[in-house]
């Protein structure tokens, strides 16, 4: 069972598998909507080659997806290793604040450089200390001017610069590095799209990355990631402060009690719908398929909850990077996204909160089409606030169909769920915009003889532009 348009969008994360212009092609055929870039794992050379490919089988295929750059923020990682170092529970192990620096005992105890150097300031005696996405785990006994002694709780094999998670530890590192400040740069000389923030902390960090965006004169849109427990502390405020949300659920699984980690999704998608921000579901979405042509029993359930909840996009990460079967992947999201949108029901769900005229005038639209189950929302944007508050009040049954005539913008209105972008110059004279947006839908094959278009827009009254709110029947 296929319906004529998916709600739910996919992002895909671009790597060894899926950068070939003939994979790229597939992909995009198949319906993606938003390309992700890892600059953890990103040259700049490499990043515009990328993008610029992107862009040019998007021409071919007449399908012009977004671009997502993802850039690493604060992180603290493991140093070297000569060789793998197998820890063994109840060791005692150091990690090295300064290199070089002698260590009491440092004969009998095995030792590892860490990349930041303040982390002795940060941590206590008695934290946690998680390497290797949490896959060994260690306890604080002591701490000295040099190094931090700890005893390993659970045993493994540490090697290179291993990822370190400090659960509940308030880090003092900056939220936007020299390293990201010249990765954005190198994507927004590209024309990038979306800017996706990691390890936010608190809206003070969308703030100093908007700042950045200002100096550079860009209207690239950011999405926060939320990671860990100080993002979820303060959620609100970090939603209310981006343009989007990522569930980044690999580090939050590890930060976080993993019991609490659907608890804290529902709640991050709820705040989303609340308060009219888009909102991404990532990480582990069909991680077996990275070696396995079929995805499991929970995965296929794991995707269905994040349609049922209404988030407007899922992602894929290492399925599309390294993983076997990148469009199959794309294919199974699809095919779920598809199968439970037409179960779903948003009745009983909490959107945007109603404040401001205009948000009421678009209110009354979502209400009409709702009542009228075969219809289609329409509506043309400049800036974005139609399109975003018609898709954050989460039509029912009706698509949105939304028209604008700039090219970064039509490609951010990908991200948002329910909506359909179209780009069009816009005419001087409101109804003749209108008519020429219905005979692009004639022509696209998207609204036919005897369709209803409940149209969301301004109109010319008086010689001032009004909002309104109409229903026409295509002819």
């Amino acid at each position: 069972m296929k319906t004529d348009f998916r709600r739910t969008k996919i992002i895909f994360t671009v790597g060894p598998a899926t950068e070939s212009e003939e994979m790229l092609e597939k992909l995009i055929r198949s319906g993606v909507d938003v390309a992700r870039l890892n600059m953890a794992h990103a040259s700049h050379e490499w990043t515009r080659m990328i993008i610029r490919r992107i862009r040019q089988v998007s021409a071919k295929v007449g399908r012009d997806i977004a671009i997502l750059m993802d850039i690493k923020g604060p992180e603290i990682r493991t140093g070297d290793v000569s060789a793998p170092i197998e820890l063994k529970a109840g060791e005692i192990f150091d990690f090295t604040v300064k290199p070089g620096s002698d260590r009491e005992n440092a004969e009998e105890v095995r030792s590892v450089d860490v990349n930041y150097r303040d982390l002795i300031n940060d941590i206590r005696i008695g934290d946690t200390v998680l390497v290797d996405n949490g896959l060994i785990r260690l306890e604080v006994l002591e701490k000295h001017d040099a190094h931090i002694r700890c005893r390993v709780l659970i045993p493994g094999e540490l090697k290179s610069r291993r990822h370190i998670n400090l659960p509940g530890v308030k880090v003092n590192l900056p939220s936007l590095t020299a390293k990201d400040r010249a990765d954005a740069t190198v994507g927004l000389e590209e024309g990038l799209d979306f800017i996706a923030l990691s390890f936010v902390r608190m809206a003070d960090d969308i703030t100093l990355l908007r700042e950045f965006l200002a100096e550079k004169k860009s209207k690239t849109r950011i999405i926060a990631k939320v990671e860990d427990q100080s993002g979820i502390t303060h959620l609100e405020d970090i939603v209310r402060a981006s343009d989007g949300l990522m569930i980044a659920r690999g580090d939050l699984g590890i930060e976080c009690p993993f019991e609490e980690l659907p608890i804290i999704q529902r709640r991050a998608v709820r705040s989303c719908l609340a308060n009219g921000r888009p909102v991404i579901v990532a990480t582990h979405m069909l991680e077996s398929m990275i070696t396995q042509p079929m995805p499991t029993r929970a995965e296929i359930t794991d995707v269905s909850n994040a349609v049922y909840e209404l988030a407007d996009c899922v992602m894929l990460s290492g399925e599309t990077t390294i993983g076997q079967y990148p469009l199959e992947c794309v294919q199974i999201l699809d095919k779920i996204a598809r199968r439970i949108e037409l179960e779903a029901d948003t009745g009983d769900r909490e959107v945007a909160v109603f404040t401001g005229d205009r948000m009421k005038m678009l209110h009354s639209a979502v209400v009409l089409a709702n009542q009228m189950t075969d219809s289609k929302i329409l509506t043309f944007t400049r800036h974005g606030f139609m399109a975003h508050g018609l898709a954050a009040l989460r039509p029912t049954h009706s698509p949105i169909l939304a028209f604008t005539p700039f090219e970064q913008l039509f490609r951010q209105l990908r991200l948002l769920r329910a909506v359909e972008p179209f780009l069009m110059p816009f005419s001087s004279e409101p109804d003749a915009t209108i008519e020429n947006a219905i005979a692009v839908l004639k022509q696209a094959g998207r609204a036919m003889p005897g369709d209803k278009l409940i149209i969301a827009t301004d109109i010319l009254s008086q010689d001032r532009l009004v909002d309104s709110v109409q229903l026409r029947t295509v002819r």
